[in-house]
């Protein structure tokens, strides 16, 4: 009976489309970040760090406010949970996959997120439902998304295939398959202010990764990481992860799972536009016509644009 009220209050605005444009372009970093820390850090200290550093930030942030600990007693198999799926094991998957696959690959890879979200969405929601134009606007994006990077990223996977494991290609697409679970997941956190969702996911997540990264990683004898290194941990921490995520959620209180994982499509084309931007980069036809059919499957799954044809 409530069902196109609840679809009606899940479409974007164009509030919305400017959260999530910002949210790719503070993700769009990410991998970049990922790829110079990782080269001086193991991947399990990188991902503690990340989220341990986010965690820390956002409760400074809040300082007791919004009801955070009462949310945090009652709620905390809640936040083990999202953390786990949301944090630790994709985080993990991308970073071990980095070590072997270069940045612009996972991405690609990454990008497959919305893809598995409108899946999982389909199965364990009532107000999200396959259609046509969600799997037609995801395929067109992902399309775009593989134009976009392709090029160069599938060349010199091609280039050197025996240097790149199955495994590695695989955790990428796993972590998305994790991340489209905990955008469904995610949904029941909406009668809580952003900060205080993203400060517990981070919290639980970052526990779970201490033990982890301390047996396997053996931190403290390991030498100090370059400067570059340590600004690239600071900008995941506090930028991709503490501000993102309170986007993150925000966004996705607004127009649930589905719309809130097209911020992974945003994440390549926003990378490339930085570096154009302030790196003096250059623009390929290959990027435009990338960035032109992600934008055709946005078009497309916002739904705006065919809603006005059939009224004509």
């Amino acid at each position: 009976m409530n069902a196109p009220a609840q679809s009606a209050s899940q479409q974007m605005t164009m509030r919305t489309w400017a959260l999530l444009a910002l949210l790719g372009l503070i993700w769009g970093g990410s991998f970049f970040f990922a790829r110079v820390a990782v080269a001086h850090v193991p991947p399990f200290t990188l991902v503690f760090l990340r989220l341990g550093l986010a965690a820390l930030a956002l409760h400074i942030y809040i300082r007791g406010r919004f009801g955070i600990y009462q949310a945090l007693t009652s709620r905390w198999r809640e936040f083990l949970l999202m953390g786990l799926i949301n944090n630790a094991i994709p985080h993990a998957f991308i970073f071990l996959g980095q070590t072997q696959v270069g940045a612009g690959l996972a991405a690609i890879l990454n990008a497959t997120t919305p893809v598995w979200t409108v899946i999982i969405a389909n199965m364990a929601t009532d107000d999200e439902k396959l259609s046509a134009g969600k799997i037609g606007g995801c395929l067109l994006g992902l399309a775009g998304t593989v134009v976009l990077i392709g090029p160069s990223a599938i060349a010199g996977l091609f280039g050197n295939a025996s240097s790149v494991p199955l495994w590695a290609l695989m955790l990428p697409v796993l972590a998305a398959v994790s991340y489209g679970l905990a955008a469904t997941y995610g949904k029941r956190f909406r009668g809580l202010a952003p900060p205080v969702t993203a400060a517990g996911q981070l919290t639980a997540s970052s526990l779970m990764m201490l033990p982890v990264a301390a047996l396997i990683d053996t931190p403290w004898a390991l030498p100090m990481p370059p400067i570059e290194a340590t600004l690239a941990i600071l900008g995941l921490a506090l930028v991709s992860t503490a501000y993102g995520y309170i986007l993150f959620f925000r966004i996705m209180g607004e127009v649930g799972a589905t719309n809130t994982s097209l911020v992974t499509l945003l994440v390549p084309p926003s990378a490339i536009l930085l570096g154009y931007l302030f790196l003096g980069e250059t623009l390929q036809p290959a990027d435009v016509g990338g960035m032109a059919l992600i934008a055709a499957g946005l078009a497309v799954l916002d739904g705006r644009i065919l809603r006005v044809k059939r009224a004509a």
